[in-house]
């Protein structure tokens, strides 16, 4: 899953970052309220940690902005403002939770998994369809039990398509969620992984199949 993490200090947002990734995520970094509404438009993230103290404004005129337009994106807010009534009033406008700094790694990735678990959010450690496992905190894979392996883009995109088995998921989304911020990207790129990975399974003995959806995207679901 890929996150966004608005903090405009260099040094922890990297740290942050670091320590998402050892558990098993992807993020982009973002140091304003401009970049992070930017980012929030244009990529679709699974969860957003957000700092209040920006250089541009409160971090909360961003959440209450996400809110206002109904965005159900769940936001991790991270502040030094520890007070009772500063924790009140993040919530009120829309934070999922909220953590004060400083703060211990362990802490957030384990109040972002809460976060991700409540219903409708994406977070399951172990996604099975058919004969095919797929492990989210090791990220390996097993076809009928046993352990295969599949290159590192390509496991991105079967996790976002197991994540959402039975239903389409937009190209945009699958490309989000491989490339996020990363700059141009090839315009057939979705789909050269795709394929990629459709052999993959197919030379593991996966009893899956990828559906193509011609101009939406993608779904993946049990083989008939």
């Amino acid at each position: 899953m890929r996150l966004l993490i608005v903090e405009d200090n260099v040094e922890l947002s990297r740290l942050v970052a670091n320590g998402l990734a050892t558990a098993g995520y992807e993020s982009d970094i973002v140091s304003s309220a401009a970049e992070a509404r930017e980012a929030t438009r244009n990529v679709s993230y699974a969860a957003m940690i957000l700092d209040l103290g920006l250089p541009d404004g409160d971090g909360l005129s961003v959440l209450r902005e996400l809110r206002r337009h109904m965005d159900p994106l769940p936001v991790l807010v991270l502040t030094a403002r520890g007070g009772l009534q500063d924790r009140v009033t993040g919530l009120r406008s829309g934070a999922d939770d909220y953590l004060a700094k400083p703060f211990a790694m362990e802490e957030l990735v384990a109040r972002l998994e809460a976060i991700l678990r409540r219903p409708g959010q994406l977070l399951g450690r172990s996604l099975r369809l058919a004969n095919l496992v797929y492990d989210t905190e090791s990220r390996q894979i097993f076809v009928d039990d046993q352990p295969r392996i599949i290159s590192a883009r390509e496991t991105s995109v079967l996790e976002i398509l197991l994540r959402r088995q039975g239903r389409v998921v937009p190209k945009k989304n699958v490309e989000d969620h491989i490339f996020g911020l990363e700059g141009e990207v090839a315009s057939n790129a979705v789909e050269v992984y795709v394929s990629r990975l459709r052999k993959q399974l197919a030379e593991h003995g996966a009893k899956v199949v990828i559906h193509t959806i011609r101009g939406v995207g993608y779904l993946m679901a049990e083989e008939k």
